[in-house]
Parts: structure tokens; sequence; C-alpha cells
């Protein structure tokens, strides 16, 4: 018994949640971008310390076909499935119209504002 009552009294030190993964995409994402911004986002994902929420920051992307929503859905798959969390970040007037027009803009948190996340890379 003095084992357990060791345990409860013993401090525990606090888990760091592990830091989160920026991905900058830049330009258009479509049909001409897609499959090289897909390897990139699994990469980032495959790289990702576990458990870490993954960013794609999208302030500096300014269209979005369906090839582009292709690509953001089955990322959006592979990471649920490995566990890290999926944002967008700073999406802008179109991304969220496609979202809103496609029914997909529950499936994605979305930030408006970044915080100092330094992206992994840039498309």
């Amino acid at each position: 018994m003095a084992d357990v009552e060791n345990e409860a009294t013993e401090p525990r030190q606090a888990e760091v949640p592990p830091q989160p993964v920026a991905v900058r995409v830049a330009g258009d994402l479509d049909i001409h971008h897609a499959e090289e911004t897909r390897r990139t986002l699994l990469k980032a994902i495959g790289e990702a310390a576990p458990g870490a929420e993954v960013i794609i920051d999208l302030r500096y992307s300014s269209f979005c076909d369906s090839s582009g929503l292709d690509v953001l859905l089955a990322v959006r798959r592979t990471a649920m499935e490995s566990g890290h969390p999926l944002r967008l970040g700073a999406p802008g007037h179109q991304m969220l119209r496609l979202l809103a027009a496609t029914g997909t803009a529950g499936l994605f948190a979305k930030s408006h504002v970044l915080g100092r996340e330094e992206p992994r890379s840039t498309l």
C-alpha cells in the first residue's frame, strides 16, 4: 500500500502538447497543383509528432477548385486516421464559399487569425 500512497503524493509532470505543424499553401489550389499539395501535406502529417495539430495556412492562397477540395478532404481523412487534428488557417472568401456550397464547411476546423507557427514548407 505504501507504493500506492507514494504515487498519489508525487507531483506529476504536466504533459506538454506537441508543437503544431503549419504548411503554407500559396497561389491556386487547383488541378495544376493538387498532387504536389497532396504529397506535401501527407508528408507533413507523416512527420508530425503524435497528436500534433496540422495547420494548412491558406492566407496566401486565393483560389481552390474541386481538385483542391478533393485534396483537402483526403488529407483530412488521413489526418483524422492518424490522430492529428487538422485546421484550415486563414481561409479566404472563395474557399469559405466553396466549402459552404459543397456542404463540407463543417468538416474542417478553421481559424481566421493564425499564430506564429512557422510553416514547415511552402507550396
